[in-house]
């Protein structure tokens, strides 16, 4: 496994400035993050894209996926069109930029459930977007992963892996967050139940007894047990963790994640 760190929780630090704590802490791999107005730019044209991937290159660290939205990113989950049209809007260019850039992945939030409408409503609303969306991640060569997050919607193994095999294509799966189930599940039933539909991984850990998140090997992860079931499915890609903390809890992070792929 490689292991690396998401900027998602880097506090909007500079593309230099993440390459520079990735060589120093020994991060394998990187999750750049692309909105609008920064140096990684979601509206930035190829070649400037592939000057970004090779400044990655140049600095010895991988890109192991993206994350990518307008400042309207939307929402799948919504029942208004217009707002799940924005939504579709931001994966959409975000296949692309992944693309140019020649990486193999993309987190996927897809929004947050409300009372309005109905579950199954929106269920399907989800699955018809991901089919659609299929095909231009099958070109682009970017599997779509679909993060289970704290949205009340996707809350069991099975329902993830229903609604991936509902998609019907090798190029949408899950982006598994080790933590957020940890609440009302394990992350090792996740792991044997969905298999090779897992695309990425970030690694989080959870207290149950305080009911938060907390640093990898503080909380309540059975890490032996999760990795464990990695091997038993064959998951031998990207893990990124998401914790947030300064630059040396960050390289104290990436000795954490050593040891843990160790188990």
């Amino acid at each position: 496994m490689k292991i690396g760190v998401t900027q998602i929780i880097l506090g909007g630090m500079s593309l230099d400035d993440t390459l520079s704590l990735c060589q120093d802490a020994g991060y394998d791999a990187v999750e750049l993050t692309f909105g609008e107005g920064q140096d990684t730019d979601i509206n930035m044209n190829d070649d400037e894209l592939k000057g970004i991937a090779s400044k990655c290159a140049e600095a010895g660290v991988e890109i192991s996926s993206i994350t990518a939205g307008y400042k309207d990113r939307g929402s799948l989950l919504s029942l208004d069109a217009e707002t799940r049209k924005s939504g579709v809007r931001s994966l959409a260019r975000g296949l692309e930029v992944a693309g140019a850039l020649g990486v193999g992945g993309i987190l996927l939030h897809p929004g947050q459930l409300s009372v309005e409408g109905t579950y199954q409503e929106v269920w399907d609303n989800l699955v018809g977007h991901l089919k659609d969306l299929a095909p231009s991640a099958e070109s682009h060569k970017v599997a779509i992963g679909l993060e289970n997050v704290w949205n009340k919607f996707l809350l069991s193994p099975k329902e993830m892996r229903d609604i991936v095999d509902e998609v019907g294509s090798d190029w949408v799966g899950t982006y598994l967050d080790t933590a957020n189930m940890m609440a009302y599940g394990y992350p090792e039933h996740w792991i044997r139940e969905l298999g090779s539909r897992i695309k990425r991984v970030h690694f989080k850990d959870f207290s149950r007894g305080s009911h938060q998140f907390t640093n990898l090997l503080d909380g309540d992860t059975d890490w032996v047990a999760v990795m464990e079931a990695f091997r038993t499915v064959g998951y031998d890609g990207y893990v990124i963790h998401e914790v947030g903390g300064d630059r040396d809890a960050q390289i104290d992070l990436a000795d954490r994640m050593r040891k843990i792929v160790a188990m």
